[in-house]
């Protein structure tokens, strides 16, 4: 390909997938072309392909399979010359022990009890969630009314070497999940995902990757105390990584519950399923815009800006 402007630089940029989903689930099908609208050249590769090594900039997309692979795949963030979002929020958000910074910095936050292999697992009274501490798309997240089974299901995740979360169950999940994004640090966009996990005992059906359980998504246009939450969750991460919420590239934030008292269930900075499909075609060319304007504006953060190695 001849470049209209052989005197500018063009950064190597890469959304990364999973060998299960080289080219994400297709909600991003758009961002190549937003990306390419502003001068941006990108492609996707699965994340441990060694091509991406050579990236100038790689953005995290869809990167399912790291809960298998994680020691593999943090040490591959910190390998690649620069990712989004960084390897520093990607070491502290793929554990979900992020839910005590959080709930200790004042953000309403679902309750939350860790248990290490080998620790005793306690169980709140009713209906919990067990599920593992580094987990995405629901994967191995069961719900239980019968406490021998939660305790079992939690000792079985120990037992593989992962360190099992314990929630209570929140009846209000029954009226969905609030999905909040966030481009750049600013409010952007909000989903409905329906509830993903079905009755006590019973396991979420599953993508044909295996990669994330299935989930029903419609448009919505959320309370501005949502909002604020969202951004308190924002402003608490960025606080604790000792850096500013405009530094996370994209973000999403789900709650549970209405205005009158929203609850953060998780804080998505790694690979998040961003809702563009929710969106009407304007929306999702202008946020996508957006996307695009926030990958321009880090790449003149890192000095790779269109002049950044042009010849004198």
């Amino acid at each position: 390909m001849k470049l209209a402007r052989p005197d500018l630089f063009h950064p190597r940029i890469v959304l990364a997938g999973c060998p299960a989903l080289p080219e994400g689930d297709g909600d991003d099908a758009g961002l190549v072309g937003a990306l390419r609208d502003r001068g941006l050249h990108a492609r996707w590769l699965s994340w441990d392909d060694p091509a991406t090594l050579s990236a100038d900039l790689v953005i995290l997309r869809a990167t399912w399979d790291y809960i298998e692979r994680l020691d593999e795949f943090l040490a591959w963030s910190r390998r690649v010359p620069r990712v989004l979002n960084s390897p520093q929020v990607i070491a502290w958000n793929t554990d979900k022990h992020y839910l005590a910074d959080l709930d200790a910095a004042g953000v309403p936050t679902v309750p939350s009890a860790f248990f290490a292999p080998g620790e005793p697992v306690r169980l709140p009274a009713g209906e919990v969630v067990v599920k593992p501490a580094v987990g995405v798309g629901s994967v191995d997240a069961l719900r239980f009314s019968d406490p021998r089974r939660a305790r079992a299901h939690a000792e079985a995740l120990q037992a593989r070497g992962y360190t099992a979360l314990v929630q209570p169950y929140d009846a209000r999940v029954v009226d969905g999940e609030t999905a909040l994004v966030f481009l750049h640090g600013e409010q952007s966009h909000a989903f409905l995902k329906g509830p993903m996990l079905p009755a006590a005992g019973e396991a979420p059906v599953f993508d044909e990757s295996g990669t994330y359980a299935e989930e029903s998504l419609q448009p919505t246009e959320p309370d501005f105390e949502l909002w604020d939450v969202g951004y308190a969750a924002l402003a608490a991460a960025a606080a604790r990584l000792d850096i500013q919420p405009t530094d996370f590239l994209y973000a999403r934030v789900d709650l549970l519950g209405g205005a009158e008292a929203p609850t953060v269930l998780e804080l998505e900075l790694v690979e998040p399923s961003l809702g563009w499909r929710q969106l009407d075609d304007d929306t999702r060319r202008r946020q996508q815009r957006q996307f695009a304007l926030g990958v321009e504006s880090a790449l003149e953060a890192f000095g790779l800006g269109p002049f950044s190695h042009r010849r004198p």
